[in-house]
């Protein structure tokens, strides 16, 4: 899995602007699922659960067994625009259309990651 970094502040409130006015690029979409991919990573590092965002990003999140190959334990699912609503604190988890199963697929106590 490709290892995200964090947007600054800055870049990251430009992107929102743009979402907020209703005018984001597929580059702003991307932009912020990754930024805020990268966040949940940080917050709850490890790799028992994978979130997938597609098609910009999957990443691997919370102590616990890891896996290398195959349908991991745990899959969490959504599409970017749920995901940078939560993790934005602009939608709630249980409010959220999200594909999710295994343990521990309930991200809800991680968010919201970045409000802006």
């Amino acid at each position: 899995m490709a290892r995200h970094t964090p947007l600054t502040h800055e870049e990251f409130a430009a992107i929102c602007a743009r979402l907020d006015a209703g005018d984001p690029s597929r580059q702003d979409l991307k932009a912020a699922t990754k930024h805020l991919a990268a966040l949940l990573v940080h917050r709850a590092p490890g790799a028992s659960v994978e979130v997938r965002i597609p098609p910009f990003a999957a990443v691997q999140c919370i102590a616990g067994a890891r896996h290398t190959r195959g349908t991991p334990p745990a899959v969490v699912e959504m599409d970017p625009l749920t995901w940078i609503a939560l993790g934005r604190g602009r939608l709630a988890w249980s409010d959220a259309t999200i594909r999710a199963s295994g343990e521990r697929s309930d991200l809800s106590h991680l968010l919201p990651l970045d409000v802006i």
